[in-house]
């Protein structure tokens, strides 16, 4: 009769344990057509649907938390990225790429593990005003949109107006996309090579209703193989952002600076610098109006690009919107960056410039 009788409890407390957590299913699909013109040493232009667009990625995602009592949650996010053209995965086809970890919150702050995103992304996500899309900061450093790490732990916290946090990964990329960005081939936890393909960053902000200041520090490590020239443990390529933004009646304002020093093969110097500016205006409430400015200098080296952006956008509501991009870069000395980010094979000649215009939708769920 016992036994029953705590079957019975068992069975009635199962439905409370489920209300207790929450799972939510979210997603973005955003498509565009584009024209971009002086391709390569022919100056060729092409009209084409590109895998990354104009606003933000295309993704979808699980979203979960558990309340644990106390003011301690269990949380998770397995989100994944594809490409709208085509329906493929991005982030080197991974099916999580774009997160996926499972961490523990409350007032002290979130302590995660798994693949998720470095300090460098969070220390950008408002000061860069048009943020990871195919005309933008990623024109002229691929990393920008891919600051994510496998094997990592990280912790975030805000304490008031402030907001510290760090990674640390114990091999930073475990896909070969090629190897790219988007998967580095850099998997790292080897006994023989300790440091090999590790990543560390490290973020500081301040915060109010209106304006912050941000600042991270991001080192990746290099592994026999990997992307981007890194192919030994003892090189290293470290990020260095601080920046900032403020909101007036309908403006968004937002600039800073990115400082680059790397020890990798390919580059035309170690240092380099990038400086962003950039405002968005709500027009109407419907209706607004961004534009960004761009500029990378490498050291002692005649290579540069000014890169000049302005995007439009309408919203049919709080789901969809369309919008229109335009976009302008200036290669000087031997560069050859393309307007376009989202899209191979489509770079100018060196030291060309590049105009693109794309038009899409994009439809939040």
């Amino acid at each position: 009769m016992k036994l029953r009788h705590l079957a019975l409890m068992a069975a009635f407390a199962l439905p409370l344990v489920a209300e207790a957590q929450s799972v939510t299913l979210y997603g973005v699909v955003d498509s565009s057509v584009e024209y971009i013109n002086h391709v390569g040493t022919a100056r060729d232009s092409v009209v084409k649907m590109p895998n990354l667009t104009g606003t933000v990625p295309s993704r979808w995602g699980l979203r979960g938390t558990e309340d644990l009592g106390g003011g301690l949650k269990a949380n998770f996010v397995l989100e994944s990225g594809f490409a709208p053209d085509s329906g493929t995965s991005n982030q080197g086809g991974r099916l999580f790429g774009r997160q996926a970890w499972v961490g523990l919150s409350g007032n002290w702050g979130q302590l995660s593990f798994g693949r998720q995103y470095t300090m460098l992304f969070w220390a950008t996500l408002d000061t860069d005003i048009l943020g990871p899309n195919a005309y933008g900061s990623s024109s002229l450093d691929t990393y920008l949109p891919n600051a994510r790490a496998d094997n990592s732990v990280a912790y975030k916290g805000k304490f008031g107006g402030f907001t510290v946090g760090a990674t640390y990964s114990f091999g930073r990329d475990t896909v070969n996309a090629g190897p790219s960005p988007s998967g580095a081939n850099c998997a790292g936890e080897n006994p023989a090579d300790k440091t090999a393909c590790r990543e560390w960053s490290a973020l500081l902000g301040y915060e109010t209703n209106w304006w912050g200041v941000l600042a991270a520090y991001d080192s990746l490590r290099g592994g026999p193989g990997a992307f981007g020239g890194l192919t030994s443990s003892s090189m290293k390529d470290d990020r260095a952002a601080i920046g900032g933004y403020m909101i007036v009646d309908k403006a968004k304002i937002g600039a800073g600076w990115i400082g680059r020093h790397s020890g990798a093969t390919g580059l035309p110097s170690p240092r380099s610098n990038m400086f962003y500016a950039g405002v968005a205006y709500d027009i109407t409430p419907a209706i607004t109006l961004a534009g960004e400015a761009f500029y990378l200098k490498y050291r002692n080296s005649d290579d540069k690009a000014w890169l000049g952006v302005v995007r439009a956008s309408y919203a049919f509501s709080k789901r969809t919107s369309v919008y229109s991009s335009v976009g302008y870069i200036d290669n000087g000395g031997n560069s050859a960056l393309s307007v376009d980010s989202g899209s191979a094979g489509v770079a100018p000649a060196r030291g060309g410039s590049q105009l693109g215009v794309m038009a899409g939708v994009k439809h939040i769920f």
